[in-house]
């Protein structure tokens, strides 16, 4: 088996510090701003990301959530049935620019799953996406607004976040299977 790091606790935090801040620029500052994370690893980067822009825009907290969309899916059918996580959203949404969270960017049906997830909680004025990690091989029209790297990868290969909270320890690998 082949692992390949490609991020390390560093790395990971400079994205998510560019990501904040590309998120104040295009939000122009934290007003109406809601982060909703995709359990699991998405919900803590999102926690990461308030932490970060409360430090950008001091005396200020932007709510953070949680959207569970594994009953949103459209491949239920075709994997086990995950344990459902709490969908948690600390404000009304409607009016709100929300930022769906997530740790990897694949296909896009999670991203999927969550706007539908979305349409039953509120209407946001505006949704935007932030991704640790574009790796590609999208089958939906869905992009990433923000995304901390870009990791072009083999449809075989798998990205593996790991976070302190979840794991011990922050790094991004490829692990190629071989």
């Amino acid at each position: 088996m082949t692992v390949r790091t490609v991020l390390q606790a560093t790395d990971m935090q400079r994205a998510l510090t560019r990501i904040a801040h590309e998120i104040l620029e295009s939000n122009r500052g934290v007003q109406d701003l809601v982060l909703l994370g995709i359990p699991t690893r998405g919900v803590t980067l999102a926690h990461r990301l308030a932490d970060i822009l409360s430090t950008i825009v001091p005396g200020t907290r932007v709510p953070v959530g949680s959207l569970d969309v594994t009953m949103y899916r459209d491949d239920l059918d075709q994997q086990p049935t995950r344990t459902t996580s709490p969908t948690d959203v600390p404000v009304s949404l409607d009016g709100a620019t929300v930022v769906l969270v997530d740790d990897v960017l694949y296909s896009g049906r999670t991203v999927r799953a969550a706007l539908d997830a979305l349409t039953d909680l509120g209407r946001p004025n505006i949704v935007r996406l932030a991704v640790l990690a574009d790796r590609g091989h999208r089958e939906l029209p869905i992009r990433a607004d923000f995304v901390g790297k870009n990791l072009p990868s083999a449809h075989d290969e798998r990205i593996n976040v790991h976070l302190v909270e979840h794991d011990g320890v922050d790094l991004v690998e490829i692990d190629s299977g071989e």
